[in-house]
This record gives C-alpha cells, sequence and structure tokens, in this order.
C-alpha cells in the first residue's frame, strides 16, 4: 500500500549506502556507516551503544565523547522481517512525519537497515502511560498523527485485512524444535479457527465506521520518548505505519498498557481512563482537523465502542506476527509464548466487547 503514502514536495531524499551491518559483529559495519555520516569523528574514538529493548530489530546508537545528543541510531533489520514489513514504506513514513515535525531525521538506509536521528529523552515503561500528565501528551500527539494528509488525493483505504491476510498466510503450520512445536499444536488455537475468527473480524469490525488515517500502528510504552524539559512526547519506529483505522491504532496502544515482557492485562485501562483519553484525543484531532474543540459524550462513546472492538484485531494480529517471529527471529524472546498470551487475551475480551453497542 506504499502507493498512498505521499511524500511533500521538497522533502529531503534519503541517501542508500551500500553497506551490510552484521548483527552478531556490528562494530565494523556501524564504523563503515558513521564515516559516511559523521566523517569528522576518529572511529577509534566512537562508542557503541547497544539497546536491547526491541523485538523486531537490533538497535546501537553510535556516539563520540560522553555526550550522545549527536548519536547515531543504527537499525539492523530482523531475520527475514521483509516478509511482513515493507521498509519502502517504513521510509516514506518517516520523510512523511518528519516533514510535520512528528518523527526524527533519518540519515541514510543501508543494505539491512536504516539510521537516524536520536531523541532526547525518556522512552517511557507500561507505567508512564497511564499518567494522566503523560497520557494527554501521547492522546494529543497521536491526534496529530491521524490528522495529517499523506494520500495525495487517494481516498486511503486500510491495509489491515490484507497484512492479517498475508501474515495469516505465512504463519508456519509445524516448528522443528519438538518442545516448541509441542506448544504450538496444544496452545495455539487451530488454522481453521484462526481463519474463522480473521473473516468475523473483518466481518464484524468495517461496518463500525472507524475513519482511515495514517496510523502508527506499534504505540508501545517504549516506543513512545518523553522530553520532560520540552514538555512533549514524540513516537519512534514507523516499520508498521500505514494507513488504518483510527480506532485500530488506539485500542492497540490501550493493549500495550499491559507491556511486553512481562504481560499484566489487568492493566488495560478501565472505562473511565479511555473516556478520559478519547475526549482529549477528540479535542485535539477535531482541533487539528479545523473542526472546533467542542465534544459531545455522544462521540466518546462512540470512539470507546470502535477502539475496545478494534482491541481485539490488534490482539489477533500480533498472535499472528509472533508466530511468524517464532519462526524467523534470531533475537532471543518467546515469540510462542506471546503468541499463546495474545490469542488468550483476544478469546477472553471478545464476549465483553462484542455485548458493547454503540449509542
Amino acid at each position: 500500500m506504499a502507493n498512498y503514502i505521499h511524500v511533500p514536495e521538497g522533502s529531503p531524499a534519503v541517501p542508500k549506502i551500500n553497506v551490510t551491518v552484521d548483527e552478531h559483529d556490528f562494530r565494523a559495519g556501524a564504523l563503515k556507516l558513521i564515516k559516511e555520516l559523521r566523517p569528522r569523528w576518529k572511529p577509534s574514538e566512537v562508542k557503541i551503544k547497544c539497546f536491547t529493548d526491541g523485538i523486531t530489530n537490533k538497535l546501537i546508537g553510535c556516539y563520540v565523547g560522553g555526550v550522545t545528543e549527536d548519536m547515531v541510531l543504527v537499525r539492523i533489520y530482523g531475520n527475514k522481517t521483509e516478509l511482513f514489513v515493507d521498509r519502502e514504506s517504513e521510509v516514506q513514513n518517516f520523510r512523511v512525519l518528519q516533514a510535520h515535525r512528528c518523527a526524527p531525521q533519518i540519515y541514510c538506509t543501508f543494505n539491512n537497515g536504516l539510521c537516524y536521528e536520536f531523541l532526547q529523552g525518556t522512552a517511557l515503561e507500561p507505567k508512564h502511560i497511564r499518567n494522566p500528565l503523560i497520557f494527554r501528551l501521547i492522546a494529543r500527539q497521536l491526534a496529530k498523527y491521524h490528522s495529517i494528509h499523506a494520500h495525495n488525493g487517494w481516498v486511503p483505504k486500510s491495509n489491515l485485512w490484507l497484512k492479517m491476510g498475508k501474515y495469516f498466510s505465512l504463519v508456519p503450520t509445524h516448528f522443528q524444535d519438538p518442545a516448541q512445536n509441542l506448544r504450538f499444536s496444544q496452545e495455539v488455537p487451530s488454522r481453521e479457527c484462526l481463519r474463522e475468527e480473521m473473516l468475523w473480524l473483518q466481518r464484524s469490525l468495517s461496518v463500525l465506521g472507524s475513519p482511515v488515517v495514517l496510523c502508527h500502528n506499534d504505540l508501545l510504552s517504549k516506543n513512545i520518548i518523553y522530553n520532560q524539559g520540552a514538555g512533549n512526547v514524540k513516537f519512534i519506529d514507523y516499520e508498521y505505519a500505514s494507513y488504518n483505522y483510527q480506532a485500530y491504532d488506539i485500542g492497540n496502544h490501550f493493549n500495550e498498557f499491559a507491556g511486553v515482557d512481562e504481560v499484566d492485562y489487568s492493566q488495560y485501562p478501565g472505562r473511565e481512563l479511555q473516556l478520559q483519553w478519547l475526549r482529549v484525543y477528540l479535542e485535539a484531532y477535531k482541533e487539528q482537523k479545523g473542526q472546533g474543540t467542542e465534544v459531545s459524550d455522544m462521540e466518546v462513546e462512540v470512539l470507546y465502542v470502535q477502539v475496545n472492538h478494534f482491541a481485539l484485531a490488534s490482539h489477533f494480529f500480533w498472535g499472528l506476527w509472533a508466530l511468524i517471529q517464532a519462526e524467523y527471529s534470531t533475537i532471543d524472546f518467546d515469540f510462542i509464548g506471546y503468541a499463546i498470551i495474545r490469542f488468550a487475551q483476544y478469546f477472553k475480551m471478545k464476549p465483553e466487547v462484542t455485548a458493547l453497542n454503540s449509542p
């Protein structure tokens, strides 16, 4: 769906550097990139910091001296992630968001990754995104994303069902490792069950009337950088960004209140917190669209119902994603266990959510 993303005129082109960085022995490759991007830096003085939070890619930071302000982030794409991440679209998303001052500067792409600007601030934890001061900043920033016009006259359509179908086709039928395969066959819903649920989701959610907007689609706490001094938040990592339903992006974020490493769905925001969050979001969204800031209780309630329905689709999507990662990823993470958790929460939430009706 990359053809829907229209990069604004005058947006600087992103150079491609013919370097491949070894994910296990990355210093030599990283220094080749730094030689191009920061020619004044002495290779012997370049320090490298490894970030260990990501479960799609590997991320390292290169800097000199004790100051990290001019750090260059080098993201090495995870093994086989090109199967489910459109890298060309990711770069276009970066450029669009950068043009609207919503993203850091992208410096270059290389054969198996990209380099971009380090944002000053703190990567948040799940406990932080419940803080009223911070969640209001997040809601407003997401409203800003969703109001960006990047479709050059096209009527944007969501690629959620297309992408979900692609992920479903990539899910392995079995795993080589016997212990892994046993968990897969006993604790993950059958292929037939997953197919039925996917069709039910598309049939039920497509008719809810959620607008299609430019979405981040992966707004977990670590992808939110809070700069306390500036009093703002910025989002990072746009590899899953695309045109999608507004309510999916918000529902996906609410699911991330539970965390990733030690998932706890008792932390999913309750109705009261959601209504506060959604009101702040809608006020900012309407203001960005030039529609004033008056928001009725009815508008908040409609969005509340949509968001909780689309939170189901988010569980299902990341469940499929985790099964693909379990097959290909070299990152040390229990992807099968994560898939089991996401599908279990999907089936737990489904009756509660389907009982919700729009006013």
